[in-house]
């Protein structure tokens, strides 16, 4: 769902009296298309986030945390350079377009007061932010040439046009008697023939008009009766009653959880399996919906080099494997060389240069014939001791692809668990910790600006029923750290048997631990493992010891742990364990 200019007013509004007068405190861009700027009233302080993402662009207040990039890129350097410091005095619409404007008064390097317009441009795919200056662009987010669009270009120093307008009237600026009429003239179904004639509002907004004019019934817009049409106008009527009280700040999520709609009315034409949820503001139905899916979106776009680099190197080692067995399985052919050579030696006196093959009995299988073949290039006292050489090779090869393999696996073991940690990682710190461990492992190079010194995160916190405290490691410094250096004797480990996962170590304190602790610790294990699903009804075995039996092998990489005496434990994770577990350390 898009956000429609109806919406989109009704949240500029909320925006305009809740930041009124409010200053500029900090700027940052978390990803190249989303700015976020701390404003702070008298009384409160409140985070701006103005969305350029094509399939979620939008202005909204937000409470969620995001990472400051360690390197700031060069539009949000702009932004600080022009706007930190500056006050709020105007948040307006461009009417009927998706458009809003925030003005700001500046101080500017030579100390004069300017104002600057920042113009949120929410357009789907064509989505912008632009600062303006005296009418003229200072630079845009999404720069935009000539080669780009000949109709509208967003380059610093150009005057700073809006987008044209469609030629259709604004849905909320004329009379449903209008747009009525000039939707009946169309051979299409209501929903979609009012789409067509009216600008300003969303596919949702003309559904719900034919849905409260017709109960659900599909008709053809040119083919209504005059009844129906006075039906149709006083629908439309009902939403622009509601759009001028106000609104009411309503989503709609799916049986399925997910999200499907937003609007500025309840909707009745999904249903009763439908969930409708009212808002108490538009920002925060904003930020509601579309929270999940960009937190998502945004660590893809982060981890998405990362997770190709790591997957590319498994899939290396993957093939390198494939290539080593096959030289293997080709080496175990080498007892033929020593037959050969053997039976050639004891019968030389047969043999005589220029020959290419020869046949003699074989001893070793009952005196059957055998016919060795022979290199012309060579005597068959040469030849005899070519397959001697040639068997020694195969054998050394062999003994070396024996070692070459099992560390093959282990590789290929280690960078299950990296993909596994790439795909769950939360965050730019989780990405940049996965970074190290590669680069400290040979399999990044070394790149000076990107190396910056940051603070560890620490491991995942939980508390069993029982008040015993349980340690998660998110990726696997962190799992050597926590099972070799912060875990002691009696504390309990836990770890999804052969499959990438973390370290689960619930701490002691030097007391027996529960059944119960031991379970949520081993669900826990499961959660954060490459073998969870959620809503999955299959028991995953867990292999569970005291921290005193493991132990790391020299050269062993980084997570990758040994022990003998274990416990192994089979365990479905219940759906609201990590709720119950976090809600253990609060009390």
């Amino acid at each position: 769902m898009a956000l429609d200019a109806a919406t989109l007013a009704l949240t500029a509004a909320e925006l305009k009296t809740t930041l009124a007068d409010a200053k500029i405190a900090k700027l940052f861009e978390p990803t190249r298309d989303e700015l976020v700027i701390t404003l702070r009233t008298r009384t409160e302080t409140d985070c701006l986030l103005l969305s350029a993402r094509s399939g979620s662009a939008r202005v909204c207040l937000t409470e969620e945390s995001f990472e400051n990039p360690e390197t700031p890129p060069s539009f949000c350097m702009l932004m600080r350079k022009h706007l930190t410091g500056g006050r709020l005095l105007d948040v307006r619409m461009e009417p009927g377009d998706r458009i809003v404007y925030f003005e700001f008064q500046c101080t500017n390097e030579m100390g004069d007061l300017v104002r600057n317009i920042l113009c949120a441009e929410l357009m789907g795919r064509y989505s912008n932010l632009v600062l303006v200056q005296n009418g003229k662009i200072i630079d845009a987010l999404k720069r935009v040439d000539f080669e780009d669009s000949d109709v509208r270009q967003l380059l610093p120093g150009l005057p700073y046009t809006t987008p044209p307008k469609p030629a259709r009237p604004d849905f909320l600026a004329v009379s449903s008697a209008s747009i009525v009429a000039a939707a009946c003239q169309r051979d299409l179904p209501v929903a979609d023939a009012l789409s067509k004639t009216v600008a300003g509002v969303g596919p949702v907004v003309c559904r719900e008009a034919a849905w409260r004019a017709f109960d659900g019934e599909h008709l053809l817009a040119n083919e209504l009766t005059e009844a129906q049409k006075v039906r149709l106008m006083a629908a439309i009527d009902e939403l622009k009653e509601i759009y001028d009280a106000g609104g009411c700040p309503c989503s709609v999520t799916a049986p399925d959880g997910k999200p499907v709609e937003y609007t500025f009315f309840r909707p009745r034409q999904y249903g009763e399996k439908y969930l409708i949820k009212e808002w108490p503001s538009f920002n925060a139905m904003l930020e509601g919906y579309y929270a999940e899916k960009d937190r998502a979106e945004r660590l893809r776009t982060k981890s998405k080099e990362l997770h190709k680099a790591v997957h590319n190197m498994y899939e290396r080692a993957v093939r390198k494997q494939a290539a080593r067995q096959e030289e293997l399985a080709a080496s175990g052919k080498s007892e033929k060389l020593r037959l050969y050579g053997e039976l050639l030696s004891a019968n030389l006196y047969l043999a005589e240069k220029g020959m290419k093959s020869i046949t003699v009995p074989n001893w070793y299988d009952e005196g059957k014939e055998v016919t060795i073949p022979l290199d012309l290039r060579f005597s068959p006292s040469q030849n005899a001791q070519n397959f001697f050489k040639n068997y020694k090779k195969k054998q050394t090869a062999a003994r070396m692809l024996v070692d070459l393999l099992a560390e093959g696996e282990k590789e290929i073991a280690y960078l299950e668990t990296v993909l596994y940690e790439v795909e769950t990682a939360s965050g730019e710190a989780a990405l940049n910790e996965i970074r190290a461990e590669l680069k400290s492992q040979g399999y990044l190079k070394y790149y000076k600006q990107r190396d910056k010194r940051q603070k560890p995160a620490d491991f995942l916190r939980f508390t069993s029923g029982d008040g015993f405290e349980i340690l998660v490691g998110r990726n696997n410094a962190q799992n050597d750290k926590l099972t070799l250096h912060t875990a002691r004797g009696k504390d309990l480990w836990f770890h999804v048997q052969k499959a990438p996962g973390s370290h689960v170590v619930v701490m002691s304190r030097g007391e027996d631990i529960p059944d119960t602790t031991k379970q949520e610790a081993a669900e826990l294990a499961v959660v954060y493992s490459s073998t969870f699903k959620a809503g999955a009804a299959a028991k995953v075995a867990v292999d569970t010891t005291e921290v005193k039996n493991i132990w790391k092998a020299n050269g062993a990489k980084p997570g990758m742990v040994l022990y003998e005496v274990y416990t192994t434990v089979y365990v479905t994770p219940r759906e609201k364990l990590l709720d119950e577990l976090k809600a253990n350390a609060k009390k």
